[in-house]
């Protein structure tokens, strides 16, 4: 299974800033020590091309990113500082989800170690995203001819308004997202399919609401390939989540992903979305968990064809 991550591309924030960058670098360590992966599968990706970005966004917009003249207004929303290293770190995310996609359609699986930027409208960032790296995927995997059909699969505990914006008049685009209703952003877009829940759900309430979901999204999406944004937020000490479930709740979750898109036969990439909780243990464990569970369901399916 490849991983691929950009986290010694560093991000200079100003002390204090609430988003936790650490997380990426712990997290491939964690993962390095699992037993799980080699050195081999681990990559650094390419940087996502003009061409790549501008699939699912405006050339005005990505000019102001890379040159440097966004305005207040556009750094405010996106909630990071402009620098070169911004513009390197946001190409490298959606380059590695662009990457998971390729390699999951030959392998089965593969991830990336950051993304789920999924806040990125077509003409602007917000909420820490500046490229929306699912979209980009998904309409490049379309323009190269490799799928006709994308599901995206969205269980980060914020909704994915920048993507369901993007690919709202792309039918062979399915958005799915599972997320807090009274929780950012607080003006909703409409996905293809949206489940919304209350503050303070459970484990059992939300793997119930997951699994009479995705039945619907494998139906009408008709999927080639499923990209799983698998936010560790939802969890019960996250410091944005607003959800109460566990870790054990948080596990279920993945299984019940990779177990319909197994059932299938799909090719599924992963990507890690938000996580916030108010230990970084936590949030790397939960990300870690999710790369692990798609590691043995790969090589599970993998042993099964032989």
């Amino acid at each position: 299974m490849k991983l691929f991550y950009a986290d010694h591309f560093v991000l200079p924030l100003p002390e204090g800033h609430r988003f936790p960058m650490e997380k990426y670098a712990r997290l491939r360590e964690r993962l390095m020590e699992s037993g799980l992966f080699g050195t081999d599968d681990f990559h650094v990706p390419d940087a996502a091309s003009d061409t790549e970005l501008l699939r699912a966004h405006d050339a005005g917009y990505v000019q102001r990113v890379v040159r440097g003249t966004l305005d207040r207004n556009d750094v405010r929303r996106i909630g990071f500082p402009w620098s070169e290293a911004m513009v390197e770190r946001s190409r490298r995310s959606a380059g590695a989800t662009l990457a998971a996609c390729r390699a999951a359609l030959e392998d089965g699986c593969a991830a990336n170690l950051a993304g789920g930027t999924h806040h990125a409208f077509r003409d602007r960032g917000e909420g820490f995203c500046v490229f929306n790296d699912a979209a980009i995927a998904a309409l490049t995997m379309r323009a190269e001819g490799r799928v006709e059909r994308v599901a995206i699969i969205d269980c980060d505990v914020h909704q994915g308004n920048g993507t369901a914006a993007i690919l709202a008049n792309r039918p062979e685009c399915f958005t799915f997202s599972i997320h807090g209703a009274r929780n950012y952003p607080f003006d909703k877009e409409n996905s293809d399919l949206d489940v919304e829940l209350p503050d303070g759900t459970t484990d059992d309430t939300y793997l119930t609401a997951l699994q009479a979901a995705l039945g619907p999204v494998f139906a009408r999406g008709k999927p080639d390939l499923v990209i799983y944004l698998a936010g560790a937020d939802p969890y019960e000490d996250d410091r944005l989540g607003r959800l109460k479930l566990t870790k054990a709740g948080l596990a279920e979750r993945d299984q019940l992903v990779f177990d319909k898109v197994r059932q299938r036969g799909l090719p599924i990439a992963i990507a890690m979305a938000g996580g916030y909780a108010r230990k970084i243990d936590d949030t790397v464990e939960i990300h870690a968990n999710t790369v692990c569970a798609a590691a043995r369901h790969f090589r599970a399916r993998q042993s099964a064809s032989l």
